[in-house]
């Protein structure tokens, strides 16, 4: 199919760098509260599962349309050719959602849809038994809001922040997604060396070295989508074709982790290994406060611990003390830190050049930038 809207959802913050990747794929981004949407055909939506990093999935819109009642929400349903998405023995569940509208109750809205579906397939299929649901899983949204249903189909599966290569993970992880923007928010580049002091099992170092040797995401992993009768093999063998072409395997990358846990650096090297880096990540456990280098023009990004458990607060805020004291001398190196800590800038001992809201999961919590010295031009 030429004419498919695709959605890439995203987390509250990073629409931006959301819309910024699907216009590096080619395509033209239209960017609302939690979604970037944008036209595009199979192949469109195999290269977004497979290079969106900052995005939580892909879905397709099938339609959106006024539903003030629930006859209206059956009839207006039914009324599309939902057998050009859903095979005879495709497995087809609907989940729901619904804000600010006078179809209030999800599970009905759920129910109503897949009647609706159900009545449309039978026809179309025609048979009047009801559907076994075997084969390649379907699954379908219908969202309400303001009055306004919007039916989606997904096309990843699991969301797009497993990788498939995260085999151990520590008490908060951060994930992927999020992990990817914070990398993606600094002024590195594959020339400069890359610290995270706070590594846990290895997340933004393996983000960073994906983002370094322009390895697609989902490299790793296989998609809902790729099941589906009516999506052409042609399409995404051509996307991982594509996927291997634009890699950079043999980019050397200055990129280290380090954690105060000798398990959690067990588990990142086990994890960068899975991800096929191990060759370019180095991992080492280490306090912050020990942290020193000899190299110029680098990038810290961290997301340390915030403090927000009983009895924790004490620790974290002697150790942001003790992180302040020891970036102190790192004058040319850009510091990026991730907390929810509001009192950081004042117990880091420096206000941060800029900062940025961002959510880490449900926990609201700022970005804090500090941008070192610029290199000399003629170096």
């Amino acid at each position: 199919m030429s004419h498919l809207t695709i959605i890439a959802t995203a987390a509250m913050g990073l629409e931006s760098l959301v819309a910024n990747e699907v216009k590096q794929l080619g395509y033209e981004p239209k960017t609302e509260n939690g979604r970037v949407t944008f036209q595009g055909d199979e192949l469109a939506v195999a290269r977004a599962n497979l290079w969106l990093r900052t995005a939580d999935r892909i879905k397709l819109q099938i339609a959106q349309f006024n539903a003030y009642s629930f006859d209206e929400l059956f009839e207006k349903t039914k009324a599309l050719d939902w057998a050009q998405y859903i095979s005879e023995d495709s497995e087809f569940p609907v989940i729901g959602k619904s804000v600010k509208s006078k179809l209030a109750s999800v599970p009905d809205c759920q129910r109503i849809v897949k009647k609706a579906i159900v009545d449309k397939l039978q026809a179309q299929y025609k048979r009047s038994s009801w559907f076994e649901e075997k084969g390649a899983l379907t699954r379908i949204e219908i969202s309400m809001l303001k009055d306004v249903a919007t039916l989606t189909i997904d096309a990843s599966g699991s969301g797009l922040h497993k990788r498939g290569f995260r085999t151990g993970q520590g008490e908060a992880p951060i994930k992927e997604t999020l992990a990817a923007a914070l990398v993606t928010l600094t002024n590195w580049n594959p020339d400069k060396p890359f610290v995270d002091p706070f590594c846990g099992s290895g997340t933004i170092p393996i983000e960073a070295a994906l983002i370094g040797q322009n390895i697609a995401p989902g490299f790793n992993r296989d998609f809902v989508s790729e099941q589906w009768d009516w999506m052409e093999k042609k399409a995404w063998n051509e996307a991982r074709m594509e996927v291997e072409d634009l890699a950079k395997y043999d980019l050397p990358l200055d990129i280290s982790g380090h954690d105060i846990d000798h398990r959690m650096i067990e588990i990142a090297k086990v994890n960068a290994e899975e991800a096929g880096l191990s060759d370019i990540l180095s991992f080492k456990q280490m306090q912050v406060r020990d942290f020193t280098t000899e190299k110029q023009y680098g990038v810290i990004v961290g997301n340390p611990p915030y403090g927000e458990r009983l009895g924790e607060k004490e620790a974290v805020e002697k150790m942001y003390r003790e992180m302040g004291e020891a970036f102190k001398p790192l004058d040319t190196w850009s510091i990026y830190m991730l907390t929810s800590h509001e009192g950081f800038q004042e117990l880091y001992g420096k206000p941060a050049t800029k900062k940025r809201k961002l959510f880490n999961g449900f926990i609201k919590t700022d970005y804090y930038q500090y941008w070192g010295k610029r290199p000399p031009r003629n170096e």
